[in-house]
């Protein structure tokens, strides 16, 4: 029989380990795999040959449950761009020793792209025997060919519920105040835009959203700050990271570096701190900012079930589809309708998915640009339905180490 291997790459999420489980329960039930490999740290694993027995570490249906519980990536992760030839045909000469026949990458944009050119170079090179599928993850929502991404729906329902509960202690005080929290989102506000989910059970949730997809006016944002400080006594504010002027310069590179990452992207938390700031200096009241960093990614204690059953279900299809000797393809979920919510588990070509970006339309954020319309609300609230029952030992949830 042949072996399968699978990688995990880019930002983690608190279900990136669920389609971990279900590329290897997958595996398990088919009958056609022989080793299942997992790689240490992605492509850079790959590259160093750091492996572990997947078989060995997840040796029953519990582990594969405690798998699916276990926030960040279980395999560890990286952010290797793959720029040159030589480094596709180190990992397939890695690919070959190992007798690996199915590949399954599973990442947020840039790890399509590393499916993409791998694929792509094994087709130019005539090589058989080896299929490369990409899983796709992503906190942000961005990726293009699926309606969603897993891990966003966690992340939404995380967000959603701390915007709740901070809306109600905003307004424990006479005491004028502003709380402005900074979501993730480079150049895509959905994370954002699920702060709006906060006021599903009656509460009033944030008073402004500002997504990254319109450009951001200080001195309005100033000026409906205090319209409003003039009738309440709190004002609660949802940003993206990634908000921009109308130059197109980051809000955030006023207390930043000019630092890049690996795949060349400037490093942009603050923007909440610099909007503190500016409120202190001009309205004068008092004013705090709240980043959520990796809480938002990491909060599997509240994931949604809706979120980490179908990240099983596109591991699985992934596992499936390159057993089914499909290459170069990446699993996707298809909406069929958002009431009652429907969904199909379906494959596109990766390279639609690489290195593009879905942004939020302009049709889903309300003209003034403070905040999203009932079409955000709709796509959105499927997402975050359904509690999963997380195993706990000490009172708190059990994670699973695989390394």
């Amino acid at each position: 029989m042949k072996n399968l291997l699978v990688a995990q790459s880019g930002g983690p999420t608190a279900a990136i380990n669920a389609t971990v489980a279900g590329v290897v329960a997958c595996a398990l039930s088919s009958g056609k795999v022989d080793h299942i490999y997992g790689a240490v740290n992605g492509i850079e694993g790959v590259l160093a040959e750091r492996f572990v027995d997947l078989r060995e570490k997840l040796d029953s249906a519990e582990k594969l449950d405690l798998l699916a519980q276990t926030p960040a990536a279980a395999l560890g992760s990286c952010r290797l761009k793959i720029r040159e030839r030589e480094q596709l045909k180190q990992i397939v000469e890695v690919l070959k020793k190992r007798e690996i026949a199915y590949f399954i990458y599973t990442g947020g944009n840039d790890s399509m792209d590393t499916v993409d050119k791998l694929s792509a170079y094994i087709a130019e090179e005539g090589i058989e025997g080896i299929a490369v599928m990409g899983a796709p993850k992503t906190i942000d929502n961005d990726l293009m060919g699926t309606d969603h991404c897993p891990g966003f729906g966690s992340a939404a329902k995380y967000i959603a519920a701390t915007f709740a509960e901070l809306e109600r202690d905003c307004h424990v005080y006479t005491t004028k105040c502003v709380t402005i929290v900074e979501v993730m989102g480079r150049n895509a506000g959905w994370l954002t835009a699920s702060s709006a989910l906060a006021r599903l059970n009656g509460g009033n949730g944030p008073d402004l959203i500002y997504l990254c997809e319109k450009p951001f006016d200080t001195e309005d944002f100033l000026k409906v700050v205090e319209e409003k400080l003039k009738t309440q006594d709190s004002v609660l504010v949802a940003i993206s990271e990634g908000i921009k002027d109308a130059e197109g310069h980051y809000v955030s590179e006023q207390v930043q570096t000019k630092a890049l990452d690996n795949f060349g992207h400037a490093y942009i938390s603050g923007s909440a701190k610099v909007l503190e700031q500016i409120v202190q200096d001009r309205i004068g009241c008092k004013v705090r900012s709240i980043e959520l960093s990796l809480m938002q990614r990491c909060a599997a204690h509240i994931a949604s079930a809706t979120d980490i059953s179908e990240s099983r279900m596109l591991g699985m299809k992934a596992c499936q589809s390159a057993l089914e000797g499909q290459s170069g393809q990446m699993a996707a979920v298809i909406r069929k309708s958002d009431d009652p919510y429907t969904v199909t588990f379906e494959t596109i070509p990766v390279k639609d998915a690489a290195n593009a970006e879905k942004k939020v339309p302009d049709a889903w954020i309300t003209p003034d640009g403070h905040d999203v319309t009932d079409e955000m609300i709709a796509y959105l609230k499927p997402l975050i339905q359904g509690e999963c029952r997380n195993i706990c030992e000490n009172g708190i949830p059990v994670h699973i180490r695989l390394y």
